[in-house]
């Protein structure tokens, strides 16, 4: 049966009494199931962790490290009483399913080490996964920290990493833990196969006013935790921001209590469990009430499908961009991108195009560099601008690094664009943390190598690697969809259906409108949502190899598959859907062309299992309306 989803919003937060602790040497947590434990052990010269799934091994004993002006808080702490509370909540949610339930058993434990102040681990565990952080109380003065933390990772797992060369803007390698080189580091979110059966993900959540976290590889199973100032420059911040390297390249202070952002650890028994997790969001608070009335369902925050002129043909021109907004309109597409040539453009012809849009349903983003919003004042120039003339989101490129000056200046964009009803969408940017928890209004952020990419060719093993890495972070800005050479060594049917497996609340298209309207898909891709109701991972699913994914919105369903380098034929059962029959809409690869698709129609039921003959980089929609 098809599950309905619930508008109910609910909190119960609640302590447990716990005896008194001295000098405990184990601290053990674990989710409402029973099956996800964390344990923290004192006994030690350091607290170490472990993080165990129905009885086996997620995390090996790592150890826990922090320092505080150079003083490691860490060394020889004890613990005293654990504080134990329950989370049980739902809210609303968009992109993988349209409500989250956040349910976790918590514990805030006092540790005290002889080299620094008192402080606490706080701890949460979920059915899927784990997190934990560190705050450490303090007056106004500035400290700073760092932190050392290592997830031991067990032998004979497989780990698929990229490196912070080009930021978050790269493409996955799989290798044995064993395999992984020291030195070599690791974007989160960094996953990793089980030998024994089951898939973890390390990341992080509620990035906030502290710098970002990357992995770096010991050669022996150990990633490290190392904190922005570390990382190496990527390339596009040597390009963009020589003068700034320096800068950036300073550990950063924080004045008052020092949060670290929570360090998680995804685990599930397959595919379906890490893509469905809702950890990352459901560590973040929730938003602002006098910014957001209505929360997740603000009136002025629409996800939304939208036309978009930077890979495929077209003119820099006032007269070319009416006319895209008019083809967005006969797409029924939301919203249309405008990249910097609008810059010259005056107020009255800003506002001319907004409102020719708005007669077609079509909503204006235009695109700003960050490094022209960095004052009070600039931001309220532009925001205010873009509240008078009508347009409704900003695309705000080029951050290229997670320095606590860097992740300040997202929070402080998101706060002002709020202030003026605007939507977001972060480029050149770090992975997400759930900020679009906190602030609705971050639509989507790209931090992926996406089709802006003209070099990558070997996109099938990329799209299929994606789903299970990159996008369990959350949203990421593909720009998805294109039918020429950027295309790479994938078909057109694969291209569409990336469409409708990337998580993207702004749906940006690659290509051209008018080349979708002309696209024997076209039906196909008119009716795929930017959000979904619903979502799941089917087997045979394989990280690198194949993505099968079953997403509903209202009593819809759509089949998406990706597959990677080699052809295949596959068989799905049909048993998501409800009783009954469906009418059919399916695009298929055609064998020896890749570019061109077939499009069938039929009827299905839920009894029926679809055979599907994928070509290499190929790739299959099906969309299945009750009858």
């Amino acid at each position: 049966m098809i599950r309905r989803q619930t508008a109910s919003l609910f909190a119960l937060c609640f302590p447990l009494l716990v005896p008194a602790l001295v000098a405990a040497a184990d601290v053990q947590v674990a989710g409402p199931d029973g099956f996800v434990r964390f344990t923290a052990n004192f006994g030690g010269a350091r607290p170490t962790f472990t993080v165990t799934f129905r009885d086996r091994t997620v995390i090996e004993p790592s150890p826990l490290a922090m320092t505080v002006d150079g003083a490691d808080i860490t060394a020889a702490a004890t613990a005293g009483t654990a504080e134990r509370y329950r989370i049980d909540e739902k809210y609303p949610w968009r992109g993988v399913h349209a409500e989250v339930v956040n349910r976790c058993a918590g514990a805030k434990i006092p540790l005290r080490s002889t080299n620094g102040p008192a402080y606490t681990l706080e701890v949460r565990a979920f059915n899927d996964g784990v997190a934990f952080r560190c705050v450490v109380p303090g007056g106004e003065s500035a400290r700073v920290p760092d932190e050392t933390t290592t997830f031991e990772v067990p032998a004979g797992s497989i780990v698929w990493y990229h490196d912070l060369e080009g930021h978050y803007e790269a493409v996955h390698h799989q290798k044995d833990v064993a395999e992984v080189p020291a030195g070599q580091w690791c974007a989160p979110p960094m996953t990793f196969k089980l030998p024994g059966g089951g898939y973890a993900s390390i990341t992080e959540a509620a990035l906030v006013n502290y710098s970002g976290m990357a992995l770096q590889a010991d050669g022996k199973r150990g990633f490290q935790l190392v904190l922005g100032h570390r990382h190496p420059p990527s390339y596009p911040f040597r390009l963009r921001y020589q003068a700034d390297i320096e800068r950036v390249s300073k550990p950063a202070s924080v004045a008052g209590t020092i949060t670290t952002p929570w360090r998680v650890v995804m685990v599930g028994a397959d595919l379906n469990a890490l893509v469905n997790s809702d950890i990352v969001y459901n560590l973040c608070p929730p938003p602002d009430p006098s910014l957001f009335s209505e929360g997740m369902r603000t009136a002025w925050v629409k996800p939304g499908r939208a036309v978009w002129k930077y890979l495929d043909g077209g003119q820099n021109t006032f007269e070319q961009m009416k006319e895209f907004s008019r083809l967005a309109g006969e797409l029924g597409f939301e919203y249309h991108v405008i990249e910097g040539f609008a810059y010259r453009w005056s107020d009255e012809q800003i506002k001319e195009l907004v409102d020719y849009s708005r007669q077609r349903g079509v909503g204006i983003w235009l695109w700003r560099h960050s490094k022209d919003l960095r004052t009070p004042e600039a931001r309220e120039a532009f925001f205010g601008r873009l509240e008078r003339l009508g347009v409704v989101g900003a695309k705000i490129d080029f951050f290229d690094h997670e320095h606590k000056d860097v992740v300040d200046l997202y929070t402080t964009l998101l706060r002002d664009a709020a202030r003026h009803h605007v939507m977001v969408n972060f480029h050149g940017a770090n992975k997400p943390t759930g900020e679009s928890r906190t602030w609705p209004n971050e639509l989507i952020r790209e931090g992926v190598r996406g089709m802006e990419a003209s070099r990558l060719q070997a996109r099938a093993k990329h799209d299929t690697t994606l789903p299970f890495t990159r996008y369990l972070a959350g949203h990421g800005d593909y720009t998805p969809v294109h039918f020429g050479a950027r295309r790479g060594d994938t078909t057109w049917a694969h291209q569409i259906a990336t469409a409708a497996v990337f998580t993207e609340p702004l749906l940006t298209y690659g290509a051209h409108p008018a080349t979708i309207l002309k696209n024997p898909a076209v039906e196909m891709i008119k009716a795929i949502p930017p959000v979904w109701d619903e979502t799941l991972v089917l087997p045979p699913s394989e990280i690198g190899e194949l993505a099968v994914y079953a997403r509903r919105k209202g009593d819809v369903w759509f089949l998406a598959v990706l597959n990677g380098p080699a052809a295949k034929t596959i068989r799905v059962p049909l048993t998501f859907l409800g009783d009954g029959d469906y009418r059919t809409l399916m695009v298929r690869d055609q064998k020896d062309n890749s570019a061109v698709v077939q499009v069938e129609n039929g009827t299905q039921k839920r009894g029926d299992t679809l055979a599907i003959e994928l070509s290499a980089g190929g790739g299959f929609v099906g969309r299945f309306t009750k009858r």
